[in-house]
């Protein structure tokens, strides 16, 4: 981890981070390491070690999958909102309807609940940055047919927070309420 730590000390560009997590898929760095390094008390070594995550996720997936259980488990104790804003880009993407079928399987046999619940609260923080709350409509709304009561909810908090957000979550939300309208037709052809 020292390594890992001496790598991410001083301010990184976007190249650097790539090239961390190409080291990291190649096995240099453990993902784990990266995930625990993302807790460290001083946020900006934080915030670099969530940023190379996730560009282990999308660069590098078949990497990241063996530590999904571990990232999911730690997802709702990060406090570091820099970094969350790539814990919960991960996240939106691990949700995605269009992330392999055993990312699906996953997400599928895990228990979501917590981390619905906890992802709710940062949507309705005035403590979260509203690039972290985009993400969480996202979360939600990809986790509506794994717990359909999220999509009442969902709208209602939406609703709540349409007019106390910037002009961009509120673009944010109509691509929601897009994505929910399309998730119910296909639903409901589904059923006949």
């Amino acid at each position: 981890m020292q390594l890992l730590l001496n790598a991410i000390k001083s301010t990184l560009q976007k190249t650097k981070v790539e090239k961390l997590a190409a080291i990291a898929a190649e096995g240099g760095y453990p993902v784990k390491e990266l995930i625990d390094l993302s807790f460290c008390p001083d946020e900006q070594i934080g915030f670099r070690a969530a940023w190379i995550l996730e560009h282990v996720y999308s660069g590098y997936s078949e990497r990241f999958l063996p530590q999904v259980s571990y990232f999911l488990a730690k997802l709702p104790v990060q406090t570091n909102l820099s970094a969350l804003r790539h814990y919960v880009k991960i996240l939106a993407f691990l949700t995605n309807r269009k992330a392999s079928a055993e990312v699906r399987k996953m997400i599928a046999d895990y228990n979501t609940d917590p981390i619905v619940e906890i992802v709710f609260s940062w949507l309705i923080s005035d403590q979260i940055p509203v690039a972290v709350k985009s993400h969480c409509l996202n979360i939600l709304a990809n986790l509506v047919p794994k717990h359909p009561w999220i999509k009442d909810e969902l709208i209602e908090t939406m609703d709540f927070l349409v007019d106390k957000e910037s002009i961009g979550f509120f673009a944010k939300v109509k691509q929601i309420r897009k994505q929910l309208k399309r998730a119910e037709k296909t639903r409901s052809s589904a059923k006949r």
